[in-house]
C-alpha cells in the first residue's frame, strides 16, 4: 500500500494517518537572540539613527526613527554621555544588552519613545497561553515609570518618522519600574493570545499623560532611561498546534528518487545561516526523518545566475550545510543528511526574470532511500 504525504510548502502527513506535532520544544523561548548577543555588525560607538540599531543588532530591528542603544564590551560611549551615568550598568547576563527611553516626551526630550522589534521563530498561535519576561534596569538618574510593554504584530513596523507607536500592548508593568543600584528587575505576566501574529515589538505604548512618573533623585533627568535583557516569551499547557494556513498543494507519493522543495527556508542575503523564521518549515522535515527512521536524504542548495560561478557553489553548498547541521543538531543521524552545493548550474526556470530567479535560488531534498 503506499503512503501518501501531503505537501505544505514542505512535505507533510496527510490528517488521516496522524496530527502535525508542535514545531517546537514546549518550553521553548521564541525570541531568538534574545539577550543581544549577536551582532550582524561590531558596534563601536553610538549613532543617533533607528538604522544604525538595526543594522548592528542581529534579527533586532527598531521599529521607528527613534535610536535604541547598544551596550557591549567594545562600545564606547561618548564623554557626555558618560558623565551621565550611560554605560555604568553591566549586562544581567552576557556581555550585551540594550537602552532604551521610554519617557519624556512633554519635556521635549527628542528620541522620547524608542522600540525595539523582532521577528519570533514561530507566530502567535489563537488561544495559545502564552508566558512573557524580560528584565530591566535603569540610568540612575533616570525618572522611574511604568508601561514597558510587548505588543504582538501581524506584520513588521517600518515607521520612519521618530514617533510614539500607539497600539494597546498585550503586556506591560503596571507598578512603577525601580531597580536601585544596578540591581535587575524582572517584569513577567502571562496572556492569551488572540491574534496569529509573528513580530515583537518593546516598549511605551502609552503617552506621558498615561504613564505612572517619579523623580528618585533631585539631579534628575527629565526623561526616562531604562535598559533590557534577557526577555521570553514562551507557551504554557495546554499546548496547541499552530495551524498551517498554507494552501495545499498537491499529493505527494514518498518515493526513492522524489526530489522536495523547501520553499519557507531563508537565509539573508548572501549568507548561510538559516533564520529564525524557518524553524517551522525545517521541523516538518525534521518530523518526516524522525517518521520514517531508515530515509537517506541528500540537501541541495540552488542559486539563480546572478555572481560568478564559483561563489554561487561556495554559497549553495553552505547553504545546503546549514540545514543538515539543523537537523543534525536535532538528533538525525549525520550518516542520514548528505548535502550538495549546486550553484546555478540546474536552473528549475528561466533566470531573465525576477520570478525565474527567486525560483531557482531554492532548498531542496532528494529522497535517496525510504
Amino acid at each position: 500500500m503506499r503512503i501518501f504525504l501531503l505537501l505544505f510548502f514542505v512535505v507533510f502527513f496527510a490528517a488521516t494517518f496522524f496530527a502535525q506535532p508542535s514545531t517546537m520544544k514546549k518550553n521553548e523561548n521564541i525570541v531568538p537572540n534574545p539577550s543581544f548577543e549577536r551582532y550582524s555588525s561590531t558596534p563601536i560607538g553610538w549613532f543617533y539613527k533607528g538604522q544604525h540599531f538595526t543594522d548592528v543588532m542581529k534579527y533586532w530591528s527598531s521599529a521607528t526613527g527613534s535610536s535604541p542603544d547598544v551596550f557591549g564590551a567594545k562600545i564606547r560611549v561618548p564623554a557626555h554621555w558618560a558623565a551621565k551615568g550611560f554605560g555604568q550598568q553591566k549586562p544581567r547576563t552576557g556581555e550585551s544588552m540594550i537602552g532604551m527611553t521610554l519617557f519624556g516626551c512633554e519635556h521635549g526630550k527628542p528620541h522620547c519613545r524608542e522600540y525595539i522589534q523582532i521577528q519570533l521563530r514561530e507566530p502567535l498561535v489563537i488561544g495559545q497561553n502564552y508566558s512573557v519576561e524580560l528584565f530591566t534596569s535603569h540610568l540612575p538618574r533616570s525618572i522611574q515609570v511604568n508601561n514597558l510593554g510587548m505588543f504582538f504584530s501581524k506584520s513588521k513596523y517600518e515607521e520612519i518618522l521618530d514617533i510614539p507607536i500607539e497600539e494597546l500592548p498585550h503586556f506591560f508593568s503596571k507598578n512603577i519600574l525601580k531597580a536601585d543600584h544596578g540591581e535587575w528587575v524582572k517584569v513577567s505576566g502571562e496572556f492569551q493570545s488572540e491574534t496569529n501574529a509573528s513580530f515583537l515589538i518593546i516598549g511605551n505604548f502609552f503617552p506621558d499623560s498615561l504613564t505612572a512618573s517619579k523623580i528618585a533623585s533631585p539631579n534628575s533627568l527629565k526623561y526616562a532611561y531604562y535598559y533590557i535583557d534577557d526577555i521570553l516569551v514562551k507557551k504554557e499547557p495546554p499546548f496547541l498546534d499552530i495551524p498551517d494556513e498554507n494552501k495545499i498543494i498537491t499529493w505527494e507519493p514518498i518515493e526513492e528518487g522524489k526530489v522536495i522543495r523547501l520553499k519557507n527556508i531563508f537565509f539573508d542575503i548572501d549568507e548561510a545561516e538559516l533564520l529564525p523564521h524557518s524553524h517551522i518549515e525545517m521541523q516538518k522535515l525534521l518530523f518526516l526523518l524522525q517518521f520514517y527512521p531508515n530515509m537517506i536524504i541528500e540537501i541541495s542548495g540552488h542559486t539563480d545566475i546572478d555572481g560568478n560561478d564559483e561563489y554561487n557553489l561556495q554559497l549553495s553548498t553552505r547553504r545546503a550545510r546549514a540545514v543538515v547541521e539543523y537537523l543534525i543538531s536535532e538528533g538525525i543521524s549525520s550518516h542520514r543528511t548528505l548535502y550538495n552545493g549546486y550553484g546555478r548550474s540546474r536552473p528549475i526556470a528561466e533566470n531573465n526574470t525576477a520570478q525565474g530567479k527567486q525560483l531557482n535560488r531554492r532548498v531542496e531534498f532528494l529522497i535517496l532511500k525510504k
